[in-house]
């Protein structure tokens, strides 16, 4: 007996043009196959496979910086997300993030006692 393979689920696939320090905007590009989410992006970040905020923002319904007509469509990607690897790694780095401003803060009341103790 043959075994049929399962056909290919179409990705949904969908282009934002998002305006960053460049005079042309970016290029961002989501792309959902059944739970898989990819991300490319032109700015350079993105061109060399390192965190882009242009990806992260679209990814979690933000539509600041989307200069391309297709605003509705940054919330048709955020609801992809739930459920994801991707959705994992961004609340990763949130909370890194967190910690980091935490420890930023710490630091900067550290020298603050510091540099009072020598005025003592």
């Amino acid at each position: 007996m043959k075994r049929r393979m399962p056909e290919a689920t179409p990705a949904d696939h969908l282009e934002f043009l998002v305006q960053g320090s460049a005079p042309e905007p970016y290029r961002t590009i989501i792309e959902r196959r059944g739970n898989n989410l990819t991300a490319t992006c032109t700015c350079p970040a993105g061109q060399n496979g390192i965190y882009c905020k242009h990806r992260i923002r679209i990814l979690q319904g933000i539509t600041e910086n989307v200069v391309s007509n297709n605003l509705e469509e940054v919330a048709v990607v955020a609801s992809w997300l739930p459920g994801t690897d991707v959705q994992k790694a961004i609340v990763e780095v949130s909370e890194a993030q967190q910690v980091l401003t935490m420890a930023e803060k710490n630091l900067a009341a550290a020298k603050k006692r510091f540099a009072q103790s020598l005025r003592d």
